[in-house]
């Protein structure tokens, strides 16, 4: 029994360690690829529901990548945006927006 226990709490260890590994990657692209449009990453990650956060970025970021291309405002962006390097990155920008949602509760350490 104790050999589960133990197993189970390694799993459970080992599990938050990669989640957190996204999440911290996300906001590493954040602040290298968003930040200097959009500002800090905890004001701009809560300016949404989790909800919203996950349909905007379904899809390897379809959503998000279709707002940006349609705006003049982010034409400096479009190639990102049309690139394999946000589709790549999509995963780790919505591992790091829906943990910092409006509804999460949960604050990044640092911008």
């Amino acid at each position: 029994m104790r050999t589960l226990y133990a197993t189970v709490a390694i799993l459970l260890m080992t599990g938050s360690t990669v989640l957190s590994a996204a999440t911290y990657k996300g906001q590493k692209i954040y602040i290298e690829s968003c930040k200097e449009c959009h500002g800090g990453g905890q004001e701009f990650a809560a300016s949404k529901k989790q909800r919203v956060w996950e349909r905007l970025m379904a899809k390897k970021g379809e959503k998000l990548a279709e707002i940006h291309t349609s705006s003049k405002k982010a034409q400096h962006s479009w190639d990102y945006f049309k690139s394999r390097d946000f589709t790549k990155d999509a995963k780790h920008i919505e591992d790091f927006v829906v943990e910092y949602a409006a509804d999460s509760g949960n604050v990044p350490a640092c911008n």
